[in-house]
């Protein structure tokens, strides 16, 4: 379906004004976007109408606990077998952020914000009943919950308004009044598993998204002891305690530019590597209770590649053959005898499955729908790479609208993640299914040097002072997108979200000629204003990234790189959607590129959202998000 020719004769009759007009939908406060046709609300319909299914934990029965969304946002569900309805169980106007069942216990704890703000609390729950608040109401955020394996110890991490340090919490989960502090942290810290024998946690301290700390918190005490093998730069996630509690299994990069699964020995520090000779990352992992059987998942260029094992003899057991695509989820039974494995691929929104891991045999619980869309005509992405200004090889998926011929020249919308140490990988897509089908459009996902999945070295390239040499990479991908001919270099729209919507504006600002327009949602603006006004508890962590504002050459370097100290560059038109209660990039950041682009002159059309945070939760925003940017594409490809 092509929805151009009445986005085109819209574009007619709203000509660029100099002044600002105003209107509301629901929540939202849109400027200069005019009226949405009513076929592109229903284009946008057929594409935002699929559900998927997200595993979240088993409950002692066998039973399953999922998230997927019947109304408005998602909600935690109820699976009795598989196949069986999806029982809905929490009913808030917010979305649910995760559940996580009670050992030993048909209950389970949630976790929930106000309007995407972040500052997420914690709920005990059944099947029945109310949920009962086990953190205390307030300015508090919230979140890595672990329980001892009886369930009768839960520990978090808490950290307050305003401040970048987190605190240890304990409390026996079904007695929120005995909620106490044990230990009063400093800096990112929070809770991998608690010891077999209750007496210590592992904790882990966040110094960037790059490199971990761990250390053992004794729970009776409160003294936090430093694991002296983790003291040199690496990254450490996952961890987990043996079963005897005499080691841990933890996914780590030290010593390797790839991540690995290894087992070391809290007493000496030796190391086993426990998936070796792999030439790309272990994205995650998971081990019965009873140590026996041991599951890890390989990021293979973006696919995910599931591997079962015996943890003890090593021998390899029945392998699930799933659908290419990207896990969500995996998890053991309480029993150890199945495993459930959440998954989405290019054509299907994401379900769930169980594997019985000694006999071998895949069962579906779930069959989510796509909202009517027919499988067979969305479009499966390419992978290509193409060479950079320095030779480097960046990844890319390419989604190509499917009834076109393959030399026939599209428009392209350049879509970069965010992150920025994240990954586009090939999942369901349906802004890249969408943009395809209804404007002819082919959509590309460049993975940028500073993207994950391909081994720290490529992570680091990016960091501090070499920051624009991943916009040089987007440059590199229009020189590649030049020589296709299948592709119109000149209908090329830059395109999103987070650190990909500073990406979206740096672009921008060096190579406006280039393209028609940009589509930027919640981007830093201006560095120096971000590090000062993103929530205390991440600052920090943004700081090792990005680079210290504070430091007069870090900054000198933010005061010349910073989209808002070039913004004179960009003379097409762009569109801004920003969430008003985002503690990651606040709304400033959108509101002060937007007054300034205007004060220049440029079309700039602005969204924001009174309910949402970092992300729009809420499927009637989220509608809304996607018509505006239908009409201002559409004008763009069209007024070329």
């Amino acid at each position: 379906m092509r929805l151009l020719l009445s986005v085109a004769l819209l574009a007619l009759a709203t000509p660029l004004s100099a002044q600002v007009t105003t209107r509301q939908v629901g929540t939202a406060t849109l400027e200069n976007v005019p009226a949405v046709p009513a076929d592109v609300s229903a284009a946008v319909q057929r594409y935002q109408n699929y559900r998927d299914a997200v595993f979240e934990d088993w409950l002692p029965d066998g039973s399953m606990l999922i998230l997927t969304r019947f109304g408005t946002t998602k909600q935690l569900h109820h699976v009795k077998t598989p196949g069986a309805d999806r029982t809905q169980i929490s009913f808030f106007a917010e979305p649910v952020a995760g559940a996580t069942t009670i050992p030993g216990s048909s209950k389970f704890i949630i976790g929930r914000d106000t309007g995407g703000d972040e500052w997420f609390q914690l709920y005990a729950m059944g099947l029945t009943g109310e949920p009962v608040a086990l953190t205390e109401a307030g300015t508090t955020r919230n979140q890595s919950l672990v329980f001892s394996k009886d369930g009768k110890l839960a520990i978090w991490s808490r950290a307050n308004k305003g401040s970048a340090d987190y605190d240890i919490l304990a409390a026996d989960p079904a007695d929120p009044a005995s909620r106490r502090v044990v230990h009063k942290g400093k800096g990112s810290i929070g809770p991998d598993a608690i010891s077999p024998d209750k007496r210590t946690a592992l904790i882990s301290r966040g110094i960037s998204n790059r490199e971990t700390r761990l250390s053992l918190l004794d729970l009776a005490s409160g003294e936090l002891t430093a694991l002296p093998f983790t003291d040199k730069p690496a990254r450490y996630e996952n961890a987990k305690f043996t079963p005897d509690g005499r080691s841990i299994l933890v996914i780590t990069d030290a010593d390797s530019d790839l991540r690995r699964l290894v087992e070391i020995e809290l007493a000496t520090g030796k190391r086993t590597v426990l998936a070796p000779d792999l030439k790309w990352d272990v994205e995650t992992f998971d081990l019965s209770d009873d140590g026996r059987i041991l599951t890890y998942a390989i990021n293979e260029d973006g696919f995910s590649k599931l591997v079962v094992h015996d943890r003890v003899t090593r021998r390899a057991l029945p392998q699930p053959e799933l659908p290419r695509g990207v896990l969500t989820s995996l998890g053991f039974s309480p029993d150890g005898q199945k495993l459930a494995i959440g998954l989405t691929t290019a054509t299907s929104a994401g379900d769930v499955w169980s594997w019985d891991v000694t006999g071998g045999g895949l069962t579906r619980w779930t069959n989510s729908e796509t909202g009517g869309l027919d499988p067979a005509k969305l479009a499966e992405p390419t992978l290509v790479r193409f060479k950079s200004f320095d030779g480097l090889s960046v990844p890319a998926f390419v989604y190509r609208p499917k009834n076109v011929a393959a030399d026939a020249k599209t428009p392209v919308i350049v879509d970069i993640h965010g992150g920025p140490e994240s990954q586009s990988r090939p999942g369901f897509n349906p802004g890249a299914q969408y943009f395809a089908d209804t404007l002819g459009a082919t959509v590309i996902l460049p993975n940028v040097r500073g993207s994950d999945g391909y081994g720290k070295r490529y992570l680091n390239l990016d960091n501090a002072e070499k920051r624009e040499d991943s916009v040089k990479d987007v440059s590199a991908l229009l020189d590649w997108i030049a020589k296709q001919p299948g592709l119109d270099s000149k209908r090329v729209a830059v395109y999103g979200q987070s650190y990909g919507g500073y990406m979206s504006l740096a672009s921008m600002t060096h190579y406006s000629d280039r393209f028609v327009g940009g589509v930027e949602r919640y981007g830093i603006s201006n560095w120096i204003t971000f590090l000062n006004n993103t929530e205390a508890y991440r600052r920090d962590n943004r700081r090792a990234e990005y680079g210290d504002e504070r430091d007069p050459k870090m900054r000198a370097v933010f005061e010349k790189i910073s989209p808002m100290a070039n913004l004179k560059g960009i003379t097409k038109p762009m569109l801004v959607m920003q969430g008003a209660n985002d503690p990651r990039v606040p709304k400033s950041e959108s509101d002060q590129v937007v007054a300034k682009l205007r004060e220049q002159g440029v079309e700039t059309w602005y969204v924001s959202f009174a309910d949402e945070g970092h992300g729009f939760m809420k499927k009637p925003n989220n509608d809304l998000r996607r018509e505006v940017e239908t009409v201002f594409l559409g004008k763009l490809f069209e007024g070329k």
